[in-house]
């Protein structure tokens, strides 16, 4: 029997009209060439969770135990990816990630569905353009060189904007070539959740009364080999009317310079980098210097053991940090870690930063020492 006559004698006039539709859409689609394509979803996550101990909080010096909520080694996600190929090299892809915090299940990112990344955009050969929330350059020109990374006590602890170096309303190129690795991004409006700093800075930008309001830029180049790899980046966010850390006009920028490296010798890795920074919204110590220094050694198979030194200076004041942090991390199997470190930070002149960069109201009293103890564990799928 032709389909057109099992059509025809379907009952009611409404279901056949609605087959007869979609056979003919069926049917237009097969007839494009390469719409039949081979797509991927992957379902990806971390949970990671640890608890902690700090000392010498607040005036009165005391101790404080928390599980911290914004990261323990890494923060923890839920993600999907997706990749569909179009032919010739050419593959559309997308990237929804969000974060959670471990200690009460709630969404990171001031409550943003996909806070960590959104976007969606083409690949091939010549690299990746892609649009939405994406990280800026800094964070992929940081990677491999701060041997912490997003950890509990790191970088972050001395500027929270280095684990989330994020822009809303992007637009994101980079691709690699061999070892060369370059990128770009520039944002219409680079953060709009009003939910503090590192959550949102209130910075929603897109007006057409102040078309420089809240625009994000940012550059790269990285270079990398098996044994070395070193990069430049160049990140600088502008403010507006109402954002927060003082840049309250879009004239003011915060520019962020950063250049690192890293040598590998046999199971050891170093690394050696500065991050400069010129913040317009700050009145009285807008020039920084973060110098890091770090050491990788993967003792046996299923042990890593890394240590890492930060320093922090302000130009012309008194204000400064030093950062001390070792970690040791033990495999359980491809997917599942425990580990355990220890942070130890000293702040100088009026400066009152925390050694734990896991949650809010942990700071000691302005230029007061503070050590913390952490052990957690860590699963990926």
């Amino acid at each position: 029997m032709s389909l057109q006559k099992l059509i025809s004698r379907l009952p009611g006039p409404a279901l056949r009209s609605v087959l007869a539709a979609g056979v003919v859409v069926a049917a237009s689609a097969a007839a494009v060439p390469g719409n039949a394509s081979a797509q991927t979803v992957t379902l990806y996550g971390i949970f990671d969770a640890a608890v902690e101990h700090v000392d010498n909080v607040g005036a009165a010096g005391s101790g404080l135990t928390r599980m911290p909520s914004l990261t323990g080694s890494v923060a923890s996600r839920l993600g999907l990816r997706g990749s569909e190929d179009l032919g010739g090299g050419l593959r559309a892809v997308f990237t929804l990630e969000q974060g959670f915090t471990p200690d009460a299940g709630t969404l990171s990112q001031g409550g943003r569905g996909w806070g960590r990344q959104a976007f969606v955009g083409l690949a091939g050969p010549w690299g990746t353009l892609s649009f939405g929330r994406h990280y800026t350059m800094l964070f992929w020109s940081i990677l491999d060189a701060d041997v912490m990374g997003p950890n509990l006590y790191g970088s972050g602890s001395l500027d929270s904007y280095i684990p989330s170096a994020r822009a809303d309303n992007s637009v994101s190129f980079k691709g690699t070539w061999a070892a060369l690795t370059l990128g770009a991004t520039y944002s219409l409006g680079r953060d709009g959740v009003n939910a503090g700093n590192p959550a949102g800075t209130n910075c929603a930008g897109e007006d057409p009364a102040d078309k420089q309001a809240c625009r994000e830029w940012s550059a790269l180049a990285k270079f990398d080999t098996k044994s070395w790899g070193t990069a430049l980046a160049v990140d600088e966010i502008r403010g507006g009317a109402g954002a927060f850390a003082g840049l309250t006009r879009s004239d003011l920028k915060d520019t962020r310079v950063s250049a690192n490296g890293y040598v590998w010798l046999g199971d050891f890795k170093t690394t050696l980098g500065l991050l400069w920074r010129d913040n317009g919204g700050s009145a009285s110590t807008p020039r920084s210097d973060l110098w890091y220094a770090g050491v990788v050694f993967t003792a046996m198979p299923l042990l890593t053991l890394e240590a890492e030194l930060f320093s922090l200076r302000f130009n012309g004041s008194a204000d400064g940090a030093r950062l001390g942090v070792v970690r040791s991390t033990y495999s359980l199997s491809r997917r599942t870690a425990v580990y355990a470190m220890l942070g130890h930070i000293a702040n100088q002149g009026g400066l009152a930063l925390s050694v734990s960069a896991g949650a809010g109201g942990s700071n000691p009293a302005p230029g007061a020492a503070q050590s913390g103890l952490a052990a957690g564990v860590r699963h990926a799928f």
